[in-house]
């Protein structure tokens, strides 16, 4: 059995909606793990699509222990509680302490396969972002008696408005936007990568044990400032960005957006790896996944579009 934890989340979410409308594994074959309760709207959506829903909190290690009992296989998206990561959180201490729980309960629950979601930044990165997936990574690394994979999905197409410094789909009066550096970015859509995982996650677990591989398109890699010539066009209206200083980034950030102090030098560091172009990404899995099903990997262009229009 394959136990998800996350699936009511984006990756998670794309990823179980392609097992079930490809017929990747039977209903019956799925766990889908979460922390809401039973008789929740989490819970009962998961449930009216025919899979298994166990509790299970990343703050309970025996939860997770109960939720992953007879599962062979288990796909961990990573936790979203990025503010653990804040004020440079010492190893163990941010995201990365939920994955290491995870895991732990994973190999304790008798579980013979890990799927891990990563980020398509390099290692090392110059992201703060990065950092709790590359001490995840490593972690995995050391394990004995139990099969990993470290998929490094590439920036959701559909994120594009946060790294246009917070981009305002419904009412947003800038021209320019404020941006710590600038770099082709190899955008993918979520729900081609979560095809592409759970194609991954289906094989014969020989077949990618032990490997560390990206999950993003190659071809049609824009810069943030190229996304923002996409939403001149369909707004009408002229948008690009304007490089700063990382300090005034972050001024800007607290400032203006209202972001904390914490979460402002957490974020603006990621134009640290940009300017290094970082994500920009040439593996081809993905588009060789993809092609299995007759399918090509979506534009950012009309990911943009749909998000504006909507």
């Amino acid at each position: 059995m394959l136990a998800i934890i996350g699936a009511s989340g984006k990756l998670g979410g794309a990823t179980l909606k392609a097992l079930l409308a490809h017929n990747l594994l039977p209903k019956d074959q799925i766990v889908c793990c979460t922390s809401s309760k039973p008789g929740s709207d989490t819970w009962t959506s998961l449930e009216k699509q025919g899979v298994q829903v166990r509790h299970a909190s990343f703050d309970d290690k025996a939860s997770l222990e109960k939720a992953l009992t007879r599962c062979d296989k288990f796909f961990l998206v990573s936790t979203p509680k990025i503010d653990m990561d804040y004020n440079d959180a010492p190893h163990g201490e941010g995201r990365e302490k939920h994955h290491f729980t995870a895991i732990d309960a994973a190999q304790a629950a008798g579980v013979k396969h890990i799927y891990y979601s990563s980020l398509a930044f390099q290692n090392p990165s110059k992201s703060c972002v990065m950092q709790a997936h590359i001490r995840t990574e490593a972690y995995l690394a050391k394990l004995q008696n139990i099969d990993y994979t470290v998929l490094r999905e590439g920036l959701y197409n559909e994120s594009w408005p946060l790294y246009a410094s917070y981009y305002d789909l419904k009412d947003d009066q800038r021209s320019e936007v404020r941006v710590g550096g600038d770099s082709l970015i190899s955008w993918t859509a979520i729900s081609d990568l979560g095809l592409a995982s759970a194609l991954v996650i289906v094989a014969p677990s020989s077949e990618y044990a032990a490997k560390t591989f990206y999950l993003s398109a190659t071809q049609g890699a824009r810069t943030i400032n190229q996304v923002l010539e996409k939403v001149s066009a369909v707004r009408s209206k002229k948008v690009s960005t304007k490089i700063v200083s990382r300090e005034e980034l972050e001024n800007y950030y607290v400032r203006d957006i209202k972001l904390s102090e914490p979460a402002a030098k957490w974020w603006a560091a990621t134009y640290d790896a940009l300017r290094d172009q970082e994500c920009l990404i040439n593996d081809p899995t993905l588009e060789k996944l993809l092609a299995t099903k007759g399918q090509k990997p979506k534009p950012v262009e009309e990911t943009i579009e749909e998000m504006l229009r909507a």
